[in-house]
């Protein structure tokens, strides 16, 4: 069975919900739509699903999922709070942010950035409808999976099934890193498990574990780490004097990679200043 669909992309701009499986009737706005596709042309096919860790004649069958690539511009929303669940999106390009609006309603929090290989969408499985807003930090493309039709191959896929299972585990463990991070975690430590974290992600997709460019801003960092944009800026300063990083505007190089994986050993050194520097 051929399942095509294609998404429509609001961009950030428009306040109304966008029903994301009826976008297709839409007005013709937001982002541009790229031609049908399939996992076996794409250079992530290792990194997410549908095909990640499927040999040759399981990708064959997984190549029934057709789907469509979609477009976004920078500050452009891929959905949100809200929104009907039916896809989810692999990111092919790009990098995206996913926040909530606070209960006071004066301000978004970060709640987890996504690059390439990786998948959005994954919180509005339970209740059937998105529970945050994914935005791109720069301009993107997703591949849109209908999650009915993932479940259907994945019935006759036992690896298929596994490898969602993974996602979805992968999922939880991030939501638990970011409780402890806002909630035991100094400044210092903070920055330092987000630095390796990047720097780790970005190795699994061939590129230099050690020189990227931050695609978010010191305050969007602070968003999601719990802390003031002072404090994120001081402890960047505090790392490149103390010869961990260097940095030039967003672009971050890393220096001592042992040494900030001390910092992460809680060393009494950096605890203690980082108790006071902590936002």
């Amino acid at each position: 069975m051929t399942i095509s669909t294609s998404v429509r992309i609001k961009p950030v701009r428009r306040r109304a919900p966008a029903d994301t499986a009826a976008a297709n009737a839409g007005d013709g706005m937001g982002a541009s739509e790229l031609c049908a596709t399939m996992c076996s042309n794409c250079n992530l096919r290792g990194l997410c699903l549908p095909c990640c860790g499927l040999t040759p004649s399981e990708r064959e069958i997984a190549e029934r999922l057709v789907f469509k690539r979609s477009q976004l511009r920078r500050g452009e929303t891929l959905y949100r709070t809200g929104d009907r669940f039916a896809f989810l999106y692999a990111v092919r390009t790009g990098f995206f942010k996913c926040t909530v609006l606070l209960e006071n309603g004066r301000r978004d929090q970060v709640t987890g950035f996504s690059m390439a290989g990786e998948v959005l969408g994954m919180d509005g499985i339970g209740l059937e409808q998105q529970t945050c807003n994914a935005i791109a930090l720069e301009d993107s493309i997703v591949c849109a999976i209908p999650y009915a039709g993932l479940l259907e191959l994945a019935h006759e896929i036992p690896s298929l099934q596994h490898q969602l299972r993974k996602t979805m585990s992968r999922e939880i463990v991030r939501e638990s890193g970011v409780m402890l991070l806002l909630g035991s975690m100094t400044a210092e430590e903070r920055l330092a498990l987000f630095l390796l974290n990047l720097s780790r992600r970005f190795a699994a997709r061939g590129y230099s574990p050690s020189e990227f460019n931050l695609r978010m801003t010191r305050e969007e960092i602070g968003s999601y780490l719990g802390l003031k944009l002072e404090t994120v800026s001081r402890t960047f300063s505090r790392f490149q004097q103390e010869g961990l990083i260097g940095v030039q505007q967003k672009f971050v190089r890393i220096l001592d990679q042992t040494g900030l994986e001390r910092v992460m050993g809680r060393d009494p050194h950096w605890s203690a200043a980082g108790a006071a520097a902590d936002g």
